[in-house]
């Protein structure tokens, strides 16, 4: 059976930026880092795919839980399930 859409399905407004934001992404984002333990929020950076995660997480917030080569590990409460995510730097915001 064909699979139809990807993990990019329906999400033209959750996935796109605000034309305030458009343009090159800033490095201090790109490379930023978080300590085991630290409270983040998952919002992804459209323009980059790289260690994206599934956009029904978009929003949530979690705790790093480790390390990943250049992703950290995130849990986070998926309804009443404990989810842990790989995202990367770019796509998580400090709380």
């Amino acid at each position: 059976m064909k699979r139809i859409g990807g993990n990019r399905r329906k999400t033209r407004h959750k996935m796109s930026k605000n034309v305030r934001d458009k343009g090159k992404i800033s490095l201090n984002n790109y490379l930023q880092e978080f300590k085991t333990g630290d409270n983040v929020c998952l919002v992804a950076e459209p323009a980059v795919q790289k260690g994206m995660y599934y956009p029904r997480f978009y929003g949530k917030a979690g705790k790093v839980t480790g390390k990943r080569g250049n992703c950290y590990e995130v849990k986070i409460t998926d309804v009443t399930m404990e989810k842990t995510v790989i995202v990367h730097p770019v796509h998580l915001k400090r709380l």
